[in-house]
């Protein structure tokens, strides 16, 4: 118990946290984004069996045929199946036994694992995340994931942690653009759930989305089979920080791709 105290200290570490970002932040655009996803270097084949087990529990009574109705019905099981808890850094598999035990999981655990459940449905998904500029050390920042609808021909954002769905006059959800464009427009959104089991807490909603401090950034190639491989030997004997820094040293990290901001303007 001590030893995981101190090590959630330690990774909460304003001094880490900025580094991280100094590491793993690129300055973007709206172009240099355009065809990123998480399915460019994640296959079906490589995402762990009890992922596809938990799919066909999911899919039980059949699948729909709309990619965006497929992903809500999984962001929903989700939602209704994990508790929540303490953040994990664990490998994907162990992750998805322990959130579904009710033994942990945070937004990002969330986000990671409904990536996988969208790559062996076939939909195209990816991962953002937001902080704030300047940094500040009482936002711990939040992660929720885009996916691309055929259906409405654009990226969706879509909460998992919450269901929910952002709008702006009108009922076409919007993409993770379109909402800080909006805002930064001075434009009036809107948001809602679509869980109606779970109540949605709003002022989580303004806190990880509307502030005006807030900028998203793109997580961008995160390879599941690679922080799988290292952190099944590396975890809980080694610090979740040394993992993912041996795994940047060797030339396979994930980075955070910025298209709207400057990311200095974090660590300055």
């Amino acid at each position: 118990m001590i030893f995981k105290k101190v090590s959630w200290l330690i990774k909460r570490h304003p001094f880490l946290y900025l580094t991280r970002f100094k590491l793993l932040s690129k300055n973007s655009n709206l172009e240099g984004i355009k065809g990123i996803a998480y399915n460019q270097i994640n296959l079906s084949k490589d995402i762990p069996n009890n992922f596809k087990e938990i799919n066909e529990e999911i899919f039980k009574d059949g699948k729909p045929s709309d990619d965006f109705a497929m992903a809500k019905a999984i962001c929903l099981w989700l939602q209704d199946n994990v508790k929540g808890g303490p953040g994990l850094s664990e490998p994907s598999d162990r992750a998805l036994q322990i959130m579904l035990e009710g033994k942990g999981g945070v937004c990002s655990d969330l986000s990671q694992v409904f990536n996988n459940f969208c790559v062996i449905n076939g939909i195209k998904v990816r991962e953002w995340g937001t902080t704030r500029a300047p940094f500040n050390r009482e936002y711990g920042g939040h992660s929720f994931n885009e996916i691309y609808s055929k259906t409405l021909k654009k990226w969706v954002l879509l909460d998992v942690s919450s269901s929910l769905l952002f709008y702006h006059k009108g009922d076409e959800p919007l993409s993770v653009v379109e909402l800080y464009q909006l805002i930064r427009a001075n434009e009036d959104v809107s948001f809602e759930t679509f869980n109606k089991n779970k109540p949605l807490i709003k002022n989580s909603v303004k806190r990880n989305y509307l502030d005006p401090g807030t900028i998203p950034f793109l997580i961008c190639n995160y390879s599941n089979k690679t922080y799988d491989s290292v952190l099944r030997y590396t975890r809980p004997l080694v610090p979740v920080f040394v993992s993912h820094f041996f795994i940047f040293a060797i030339g396979k990290s994930y980075y955070y791709s910025f298209p709207l901001d400057d990311y200095k303007k974090i660590v300055s």
